[in-house]
């Protein structure tokens, strides 16, 4: 399984025998970034959408699926779990619910936290099963303080943790560093890499954090 980042929480990830996802897609107009061209089968929503077919992201090759909402969902042979959280730190009263999804590629789960803004429960945590790779936001505003983000890491346990949602050069939306959250964990410094490739027998024994840098094209 592959995984490639295009800034804020839109990733798309491809095994092979799957179907293509893609999480989060944004408004290229409004961040500044580009969507990939590339297949996608799957697009997940961490925003509810009531009418998930009328919404539409320029620029993809194929939408396909488009899931927008909490439910156990299988596609292709993809095994996907979605819950129901909240996109603020005031149980939704200011931004309303999130989504969050937990994705089975050939025994390698991935969990996309959306817009998560407070911290999961044992009872979310555990209706999400085994997480492996875990898509985690840092910088947004109303969302996840570094130590809240911790302590999500601390309940899911994963093998692999890829911060997401942060602060680029070529955003044109408000964004907190990653620093922070590194800095939370231990950190003071990770090196970015292009993509990331999994598989169940690569994955390390302690927890590990990863940094992708994103694919992305300056607009304007």
């Amino acid at each position: 399984m592959e995984l490639t980042w295009y800034g804020l929480g839109c990733f798309r990830i491809v095994e092979r025998g799957y179907p293509a996802v893609l999480t989060d897609p944004f408004d290229e107009a409004e961040s500044g970034l580009t969507l990939p061209k590339a297949r996608v089968d799957i697009i997940t929503s961490s925003v509810l959408l009531e009418r998930p077919e009328a919404k539409r992201w320029k620029g993809l090759r194929k939408e396909g699926h488009i899931l927008a909402g909490p439910g156990e969902y299988e596609i292709g042979g993809l095994f996907i779990t979605a819950i129901a959280t909240y996109r603020d730190r005031v149980r939704g009263t200011k931004l309303g619910q999130n989504v969050v999804y937990a994705m089975n590629f050939n025994d390698v789960v991935v969990c996309h936290l959306g817009a998560l803004g407070s911290p999961l429960t044992q009872s979310q945590a555990e209706s999400l099963g085994r997480v492996n790779v875990l898509l985690l936001p840092v910088g947004l505003p109303e969302g996840l303080t570094p130590t809240m983000a911790s302590e999500v890491v601390s309940l899911i346990e994963p093998e692999i943790v890829i911060p997401m949602d942060y602060r680029l050069p070529e955003l044109k939306v408000e964004r907190g560093p990653v620093s922070r959250f590194l800095k939370e964990m231990g950190l003071a410094h990770v090196s970015p890499v292009t993509s990331l490739k999994v598989t169940a027998s690569n994955l390390p024994e302690e927890t590990q954090i990863v940094l992708l840098s994103p694919r992305v094209t300056i607009e304007g």
